[in-house]
């Protein structure tokens, strides 16, 4: 809570400082420029084929020939991914190099490479960086001080993307674009219940993307939307963005989100959500689904649909769904957005999931309930040529529910004829 405020009074002054314009006191505060460059922000396990993000890194850090620093600082074993991703970066026409910072790589000195003048000079004049997956806390152990200060590197990546060079990174790369992110957090449902320890479970990332705005990967493959609610209401973060895997999300320098790829990201804004204490308990979320194409304005909040949806609009009046929708696993692969996909394009107002726990797994009598309810505010539209969904603005309230044990029973006739 101490935290969250420290936020808020923060943002606060630095707003009153600026308004002051010419005042003493706004003279005696330096604001750093706002990042002329992009962020390409990958939920994980991106494909070598995946030829519109690869070839979108290359344009933005400059095109053919742009040289690209490699940060495998995530893996377990740098030396290999570091010259896969050289390898495969100069496969889309850029001059891809390797940079010698991580904790894992045998024979170097990650703290005396993180410090070194030429490496981080380098790395300053390229036209982009990318951040391999692997441990995210790796990453900000190497280009992080012990006391939490900016190494020379950090300090180079951070000139770089100022100026207008391209940052990106995957899953792990994906996590550190964030002022938090995920450290070693308990499995999705646990933290639901549980909620989130500071320190292990969520920890510093590097903020390129803004002290504002949430970031998590892996999201629909591994259901992890859930989690993100509890980590941004704990640190009282308004918007959230979530990227599946083999898909990207491309922010530009004037804050508006693209996304591309294979599939798409979850937006959760809590700006008018209200939460209880205890196991996870919190209504008037607005969740929304960007596809690939669709763009989002973190400044105005606006969205605009893709090329391929912008003239097929949901007509609510003519509903394609008509029977009442359910899920008993929300937290499985797409399954939220499948649910979000047919409600926006269904004759029901509601649509219910559930999240339930193993009869043997720890408090398996707890479980949660997500209700999706279509409101006024709601807006869908369907592709013209793949017939999938966007879906802006849709409210989610979670609540815990009590599951009663056993959860089913056997039919007496089959129970009769087995015997």
């Amino acid at each position: 809570m101490f935290q969250v405020a420290a936020r808020v009074l923060r943002r606060a002054l630095l707003a009153f400082l600026l308004l002051a314009g010419n005042s003493c006191w706004a003279d005696k505060v330096e604001v750093p420029p706002s990042p002329k460059g992009h962020l390409v922000i990958i939920g994980g396990a991106l494909r070598g084929d995946n030829a519109a993000v690869w070839e979108r890194m290359v344009q933005l850090a400059g095109g053919k020939g742009a040289r690209i620093a490699v940060f495998a600082s995530a893996s377990a074993s740098p030396d290999k991914a570091g010259k896969f991703l050289v390898d495969r970066f100069n496969a889309y026409g850029a001059k891809a190099f390797f940079v010698p910072v991580a904790v894992r790589l045998a024979g170097t000195d990650y703290q005396a490479a993180a410090e070194d003048p030429i490496l981080a000079d380098a790395v300053r004049s390229a036209g982009g960086a990318f951040f391999a997956g692997g441990d995210q806390g790796r990453i900000t152990r190497a280009l992080k001080r012990p006391d939490g200060g900016n190494t020379r590197m950090l300090d180079a990546l951070w000139e770089l993307y100022r100026r207008g060079g391209m940052l990106a990174g995957s899953s792990a790369g994906a996590a550190i674009m964030s002022s938090t992110m995920f450290g070693y957090p308990k499995p999705v449902l646990a933290t639901m219940r549980l909620g989130l320890d500071e320190g292990r479970e969520i920890a510093p990332g590097l903020g390129f993307i803004g002290e504002d705005v949430f970031v998590d990967q892996h999201l629909l493959v591994r259901g992890r939307f859930a989690r993100m609610v509890p980590a941004m209401l704990k640190k009282g973060y308004k918007i959230g963005l979530g990227i599946d895997e083999n898909t990207a999300m491309v922010v530009g320098p004037k804050r508006e989100v693209e996304v591309i790829g294979y599939r798409g990201a979850l937006l959760v804004d809590l700006s008018r959500a209200v939460a209880q204490d205890g196991p996870l308990n919190v209504s008037n979320v607005r969740l929304s689904y960007l596809d690939n194409g669709d763009r989002f304005s973190l400044h105005t909040h606006a969205f605009t649909p893709g090329s391929d949806k912008i003239d097929n609009k949901l007509d609510p009046a003519k509903p394609y769904f008509r029977e009442p929708l359910f899920s008993a696993d929300i937290l499985g692969n797409t399954t939220v957005v499948d649910l979000m996909s047919r409600l926006i394009d269904s004759d029901q107002r509601e649509a219910i999931g559930l999240s339930l726990d193993g009869p043997n797994g720890p408090q398996p009598d707890l479980g949660f309930e997500f209700k999706l309810t279509r409101t006024n505010d709601s807006v869908g539209y369907m592709s013209l040529l793949t017939e999938t969904y966007s879906v802006y603005n849709m409210r989610l309230d979670i609540r815990p529910i009590v599951v009663q044990r056993p959860l089913y029973q056997y039919r007496q006739a089959e129970t009769a004829a087995a015997r």
